[in-house]
């Protein structure tokens, strides 16, 4: 072999055989040879990682709703009135057909729709088998008068036929009776905000809210003055600046407290229009019509000066701002 034959490819020399070059050049194929093994395993856990999720994900869709997390055990409270021995059946047959890991608000929900009494339900399980429904009921916070019969309403306008009446409730007349389930008379359903959004201590002292021009919403306070609202708007507010007039000493003895600008309240001794609507409906009890009209003339500005058809002695206490 000539000298340039032993040459290599780029012009170096070739190795002689069997030297340590030689060697190693030899053995890097045999190391190449590993690679394949190596990607295998490297796909079986990729295939691993794909395939547990699905797996997992099938075992739990198959568990939820297994007899093994079936609902056996139901437990109802919350539920009062006649209708409370079939509320809880209708919970219970419903949940008996749930588990504990698959629970469906909305299927308890349908199963009392037929109840106005009930207003929502909260539900709680107790794996594996148990359920525990508290039921959250309507309460009533006026009742609609209508030719000497009374019906309780909450304050959705939900009327609540079951309930009993208290004699503590306000009540609100109504002329035609109501149909369906819930209040439609648009002077009644202002009346039931006003009720709805006194502070619990004046909900018991509220004999009647009707609607009176000129003044609007007109609630009746026990054995006091009328509190003129107006409209139905920022009721909040006019039961603090009522509440604020009816703790100052300077209001004592008034007919009426005129909240319509709850900015500037004023109490007055005039003739209250109250006074004469209720005059009006009294051979009925409060049954009649839920609009009325007064001779009576009330405050003519929110100043805090009135003038009556009686004596023009007045009031006015600003209830702030």
């Amino acid at each position: 072999m000539t000298a340039q034959g032993r040459l290599g490819r780029f012009g170096r020399r070739r190795p002689p055989a069997g030297s340590r070059a030689d060697a190693i050049r030899t053995s890097r194929p045999r190391g190449r040879g590993r690679r394949p093994a190596l990607s295998q395993a490297r796909l079986r856990v990729v295939v691993c990682l794909v395939l547990a999720p699905l797996l997992l994900g099938g075992a739990w869709l198959w568990l939820r709703d297994s007899s093994l997390v079936a609902v056996t055990r139901v437990s109802v409270t919350g539920a009062t009135g006649p209708d409370a021995g079939q509320i809880r059946a209708a919970l219970s047959s419903a949940a008996r057909s749930m588990t504990t890991l698959d629970v469906h608000i909305d299927q308890l929900r349908n199963a009392v729709a037929p109840f106005p009494v009930v207003k929502d339900v909260r539900v709680t399980t107790h794996f594996p088998h148990g359920m525990r429904i508290h039921l959250i009921e309507q309460q009533p916070v006026a009742s609609v008068v209508v030719d000497g019969r009374q019906i309780a309403v909450a304050s959705d306008g939900t009327l609540l036929h079951d309930v009993p009446v208290s004699a503590s409730l306000p009540q609100i007349p109504l002329r035609v009776p109501p149909g369906g389930r819930r209040l439609t008379d648009h002077d009644a359903l202002a009346a039931v905000a006003v009720l709805s959004a006194a502070p619990s201590q004046w909900l018991g002292r509220v004999s009647q809210v009707i609607t009176v021009a000129p003044h609007g919403l007109v609630a009746q306070i026990r054995g006091g003055p009328s509190i003129y609202f107006g409209d139905r708007t920022r009721l909040a507010a006019k039961w603090a600046a009522a509440t604020a007039v009816l703790a100052d000493p300077g209001s004592a003895g008034a007919l009426y407290i005129d909240v319509t600008d709850p900015r500037r309240p004023a109490a007055g001794a005039g003739s209250a229009a109250s006074s004469d609507a209720s005059s009006s409906t009294a051979g009925s009890g409060v049954a009649g019509s839920s609009s009325s009209s007064t001779s009576g003339a009330g405050p003519t500005g929110t100043s805090g000066s009135a003038t009556g058809a009686g004596p023009a002695t007045t009031s006015a206490t600003p209830a702030g701002g």
